[in-house]
């Protein structure tokens, strides 16, 4: 790849998946420069769960996170840090036996298709995982060896690590227009303009407005997942839980605190940066914990808030291509992309300068809403 008088790849947008794709651009050998417009990690990427989970992922991704799962493993080989990273189980909790009768109906999906690591437990076995889950619970499913990390730690050591390496990063730098010169991207930002014959969109809710600057419509639309956490409590939980017909997302942290979350969501606000909670949706989350685990009638909860995070109208990520040449997308992960982010990174990278990935990526084709 011929270099600019710039750098060889702009990538736009300082999330985890922004900064995991400059980064392993930089491992080999490729210049690269960063492109913010508050400040890397300022939205869904450094204030979301922190899950690093396996455990019910669409069928199109489950290689991708298989991939990411190892790389998690050793992270502080690839960024000198652990991330906070924890490894645990993870467990989606059956209420009913209808539930239960679905999980088997997904372990055996998943066992035709080649992967077990998703695995039926019953009551006996999910209470001794769980000692304080609600007497009601029939069951559930686990995978071992998932885990969480701290998403703002984690993406600041990917911010480091692509600092070392040679990333130019600027932030508050607001992208105005992009247009093509030739074979050169020209990035307009605010008094200043760059010049790259490659362009990689990874600017998450922000994600359709580049694209269409790209030339592109791409639909992604901007939500706002909430999350809330506890005063301290008496160590109860390991595993991270979830729940199959309710939408959950508990773990419990070293410190005590619970942080609880699931899919509520308040409003997004993406032109101004802001976040409105619905309180509403906070109690429904907090009664569905309650209700799963009694032991939180006790906790008081300290604080709630709300990212900023672009989610598809399938519910999977854009990855791939663009239709310009030099153009590449890694956006719109629909809340659940936190996982995905050190083999996305890996994924762009073998797009921009080996011209193909060494995962399947067909299901997340930008173009696949056009059709």
């Amino acid at each position: 790849m011929a270099p600019s008088a710039n750098s060889d790849v702009v990538v736009i947008g300082g999330g985890l998946h922004g900064c995991s794709t400059a980064l392993h651009l930089a491992l080999r050998g490729i210049s690269v420069t960063l492109l913010e417009k508050d400040y890397v990690g300022r939205h869904a990427s450094g204030v979301n769960a922190g899950g690093v989970r396996r455990l019910g992922r669409h069928i199109a991704e489950i290689p991708l996170s298989i991939a990411s799962a190892k790389i998690w493993h050793s992270i502080i080989d690839l960024v000198d840090d652990d991330c906070g990273f924890t490894p645990s189980a993870q467990i989606s909790v059956a209420e009913n036996d209808f539930q239960i009768e679905q999980l088997q109906q997904r372990v055996n999906q998943l066992q035709k298709l080649g992967f077990d690591h998703e695995k039926l437990i019953d009551q006996e076995t999910l209470r001794e995982l769980l000692p304080e889950v609600s007497g009601h619970c029939a069951g559930g499913m686990i995978v071992e060896g998932d885990g969480h990390a701290n998403p703002f730690r984690t993406v600041q050591a990917f911010r480091r690590k692509c600092q070392q390496l040679g990333v130019r990063i600027l932030e508050s730098s607001k992208v105005e227009n992009i247009s093509r010169k030739a074979n050169t991207w020209q990035i307009s930002l605010q008094g200043q303009r760059l010049e790259s014959p490659v362009v990689v969109n990874c600017a998450g809710a922000w994600g359709g407005k580049i694209a269409a600057m790209l030339g592109e419509s791409i639909p992604v639309e901007a939500r706002a997942p909430m999350l809330m956490i506890t005063a301290r409590m008496p160590s109860f939980l390991s595993p991270v839980v979830g729940a199959q017909g309710r939408t959950l997302s508990f773990k419990q942290f070293a410190n005590g605190t619970v942080l609880v979350g699931g899919g509520h969501e308040g409003s997004a606000l993406p032109e101004s940066n802001k976040t409105r909670l619905d309180y509403a949706g906070l109690a429904t989350n907090a009664r569905t914990a309650v209700e799963i685990f009694p032991i939180m009638r006790e906790a008081q909860v300290v604080r709630c808030w709300a990212g900023i995070e672009g989610i598809m109208p399938d519910v999977i990520p854009v990855i791939g291509s663009g239709q310009a040449e030099g153009v590449f997308h890694a956006f719109g992960f629909s809340a659940h992309g936190f996982q995905l982010g050190p083999i996305g990174g890996r994924i762009i990278s073998e797009l921009v300068i080996d011209g193909s990935s060494s995962l399947p990526i067909e299901a997340f084709r930008a173009d696949r809403f056009a059709k």
